[in-house]
């Protein structure tokens, strides 16, 4: 919303300055976005005459001009300095607009310097409209009247020094999209005094030739409420000076008298218009649904195939204008429209802005009526549009035609002054309170608030209390600490899940891993690919064709981060994230999880040769660390049944049972890979955060270190086995000989190949293991520690089938 200071004082009373009224919008919460000021642009240009104008003696279109100024003002010091200049219009004696040296152009972006120009000096320049940004004009210099003033600034004397002030209005602010609406605001808070918008209905002297009639089908919630009227025997001229300035100044573009109007009024009292050329209107003017395919050439000069169910105001010959967005190229006013129908109407929202981005038409109108004019207001704004068309057009007007009734948007809610330090800690006097809200437009009466009807924002008792402290300012709001609700320290108030997710965050980081947070929406492609894509997880209503299912696992926005990061030169990552994820749409079926991705090598290249790529190792390894972090049992089964989005024979499942998975780990599966056109090979992690069972006992420190006295005991196991045995059979199977003495099993040599089947067989493999046993008591005799060998050996021969190596 952009408006002038000056306009602004059309309804403001005030004697505030440009500081005191922008610091006061933005604390009103109209934040105010810029600020221009023609004083810093264009206050170094002054009035100057001419005292000599001779030809330049080396140049036929060049002139010597003699210049008398007054670089310090009118009371100032008089100088004399030469200017060439190349403008057909100088001459001797005139006045016209002067920049001095060290004065930035404005229209050309040139600083001047002193300069020699075909052998003579030249310090400064006299100065056309083009230059100072004012039109495109620039045949000649400005000619000012023999009386304008010397040595004042030409801001001053052609009344450009009206600062241009540009606010920001939040989507539940239309009242703010006029400038009358913010001059109430700043009323209410005491910069000034609202002046009173006076309506003088203007009598009509014959019946309006164009009717109006709203479709059945519209009156309820499209158009409830068109009127208008015919002024004939219009000039559509030029509009006045005061009123293209003030256009140019919020950056639009005067046209005609007409138009300039209803531009006007959009920015004035926040309620747009339009005008149609009544010679070219056939009949009565019908506001209806569009049937579909129907087109209309729209002022913007393009031409749009209308929807079904779109509002358009047609004539006997078919469309004229987009309803409430744009009006049609057909009946347009021109210079030469006689006679001129003003159209004054409330258009619903929804159905407005729906048309407007289906047609992707934005515009002015648009901008207004989908957040909401004031519907209570189109029969005043068509009267002084009229008063002000027989103003500066002439003609006379007919009587007001009109369909539907304004709407009934009459509300009130329980005023409360106590409200006000409950909700916003504020202590405000009742008197200030009703003084606001009075000054706000609002109607009190006895304990009831009934909103004007410019602020369809007010939807209940607390935006009361939101107005009140608004205009009192919440920068006085003074921070207070809430009560405590006990005595002593504070009791923990993380859940056992946010303490989990905190710590897996923190595990992660220190791994070395970066952090990615991604949105929980994904397409439809991803979330198949990991099991999801369902119906239960589609988004009704989509941020876009890429963001349409909830994501069934975070490995999908790791990969899509991390194929980003390799199409930009990023080769080697860790990445992570900790969120939810979702298997359907029912309360119970959202889960936390914690997912990492490791890519490329673990590290840049180096001469010593210790880079290597990542491997399943690599993310168990960090598997484990994750799951320790968080306080998983240390003690695990390891299976390959592992989502089909990892490689089936490079990835495993750690767990509790054969169903209560914890984590999953491995390389991914090449079919993913090639969906995300990543170069592998890629690792990743998924943990259950929710899945690993909380500790029995909750400790606030660690457990202290128990360490024996006693001398361990370690003994050597080798065992042909069948090739297909996993390693971890045979360690878990050693392990459970004897949990009491047996403190730790390790894997130390493999035989395979065709060296080993050539000794142990066909499919045959032989596994070493070292068992360490740790008394707890007593020194272990020799015959104890037999036995315990003779346990290993008969556990593993039972899980594997094994035999003892000779």
């Amino acid at each position: 919303m952009k408006f002038t200071l000056s306009w602004l004082r059309d309804h403001l009373e005030t004697e505030a300055g440009l500081d005191a009224i922008t610091a006061g919008l933005t604390d009103l919460g109209l934040e105010v976005e810029e600020v221009s000021d023609p004083a810093a642009t264009l206050g170094a240009f002054r009035i100057a005459r001419v005292i000599e104008a001779a030809p330049h003696p080396d140049a036929d279109r060049l002139r010597l001009c003699r210049v008398e100024t007054w670089p310090d003002g009118p009371d100032g010091a008089v100088q004399e300095v030469q200017v060439v200049c190349g403008a057909p219009n100088a001459r001797t004696g005139m006045r016209g607009v002067f920049a001095p040296v060290g004065t930035h152009i404005p229209g050309t972006g040139v600083d001047l310097k002193p300069g020699v120009i075909r052998g003579q000096q030249s310090n400064g320049m006299l100065c056309s409209e083009r230059e100072l940004m004012l039109s495109d004009d620039h045949e000649g210099i400005i000619a000012l009247p023999e009386d304008a003033p010397l040595g004042v600034r030409y801001i001053d004397y052609a009344g450009l020094n009206d600062p241009m002030i540009y606010v920001k209005i939040t989507p539940n602010r239309p009242d703010a999209l006029g400038v009358r609406g913010i001059a109430r605001d700043l009323a209410a808070r005491g910069l000034g005094t609202l002046k009173p918008l006076v309506v003088e209905p203007v009598a009509g002297v014959f019946d309006s030739p164009v009717s109006v009639t709203i479709d059945p089908a519209l009156k309820d919630k499209g158009c409830p409420h068109f009127a208008g009227r015919v002024v004939r025997g219009v000039t559509n001229g030029p509009s006045p000076a005061w009123l293209q300035r003030r256009l140019r100044a919020i950056g639009l573009r005067p046209i005609s008298a007409l138009v300039d109007i209803t531009n006007f009024f959009t920015y004035d009292l926040n309620r747009p218009l339009h005008v149609f050329d009544v010679a070219k209107v056939r009949g009565g003017l019908r506001i209806h649904p569009a049937k579909g395919g129907e087109e209309l050439l729209a002022l913007d000069g393009k031409t749009y195939s209308l929807g079904a169910g779109q509002m358009v105001i047609s004539d006997d010959t078919g469309p004229e204008s987009l309803a409430g967005i744009m009006g049609g190229e057909h009946s347009g006013c021109t210079e030469a429209t006689v006679d001129v129908f003003i159209e004054s109407a409330w258009w619903d929202p929804i159905t407005i802005a729906a048309t407007g981005r289906a047609l992707k038409i934005n515009s002015d109108a648009r901008y207004r009526f989908e957040r909401g004019v004031d519907p209570a207001f189109p029969l005043d704004g068509l009267e002084l549009a009229t008063r002000m068309v027989i103003d500066l057009c002439g003609g006379e007007p007919s009587h007001v035609v009109q369909d539907g009734a304004p709407l009934d948007v009459a509300r009130s809610y329980p005023f409360d002054p106590d409200r006000a330090r409950a909700l916003v800690g504020m202590d405000i006097p009742e008197a200030a309170q009703r003084a606001t809200l009075e000054a706000l437009g609002f109607r009190l009466e006895g304990g009831q608030a009934t909103p004007p009807t410019w602020r369809p924002d007010i939807l209940g008792a607390a935006d009361l209390v939101e107005e009140v402290a608004r205009i009192a300012s919440l920068s006085k709001l003074e921070a207070q600490p809430l009560p405590r609700a006990q005595v002593g320290v504070p009791r923990p108030i993380l859940t056992p899940i946010q303490t989990r997710e905190r710590a897996a965050r923190r595990a992660f980081a220190g791994l070395g891993y970066n952090e990615c947070v991604s949105y929980s929406f994904i397409d439809r492609a991803s979330a198949e690919a990991f099991g999801g894509g369902g119906d239960a997880v589609l988004l009704e209503n989509p941020i876009s064709s890429e963001m349409t299912h909830m994501r069934p696992d975070l490995l999908a926005g790791l990969l899509q981060a991390a194929a980003r990061n390799q199409a930009r030169g990023t080769a080697d990552c860790a990445l992570f994230e900790v969120g939810p994820v979702f298997a359907g749409g029912e309360p119970g079926e959202q889960s936390l999880q914690a997912a990492g991705l490791l890519v490329g090598a673990t590290g840049p290249r180096d001469p010593h040769g210790q880079r290597r790529a990542w491997d399943l190792y690599d993310a168990r390894a960090d598997a484990e660390a994750i799951l320790s972090a968080i306080g998983a049992p240390a003690k695990m089964q390891i299976h390959r049944q592992v989502p089909g989005w990892f490689h089936p024979g490079r990835a495993g499942v750690l767990s509790l049972g054969p169903k209560l998975a914890l984590a999953v780990y491995g390389e991914l599966h090449p079919r993913i890979l090639r969906q995300y056109d990543l170069k592998g090979p890629v690792m990743g992690i998924t943990v259950y955060l929710g899945n690993p069972p909380q500790p029995k006992a909750r400790r606030t420190t660690r457990p202290s270190l128990t360490v024996s006295t006693l001398q361990p005991v370690e003994r050597d196991f080798a065992f042909v086995l069948g090739a297909e045995v996993e390693a971890a059979t045979l360690v878990n199977a050693a392990q459970g000989a004897d949990k009491a003495l047996i403190a730790g099993v390790q894997v130390f040599d493999e035989f395979t190949g065709p060296r080993a089947e050539a000794q142990f067989g066909a499919g045959m493999k032989s596994l070493a293991i070292a068992v360490r046993l740790q008394p707890l008591d007593k020194t272990l005799t020799e015959d104890e520690i037999e036995a315990v060998s003779r346990r290993v050996i008969e556990k593993v021969t039972k899980a594997t089938g094994g035999q003892l190596r000779g």
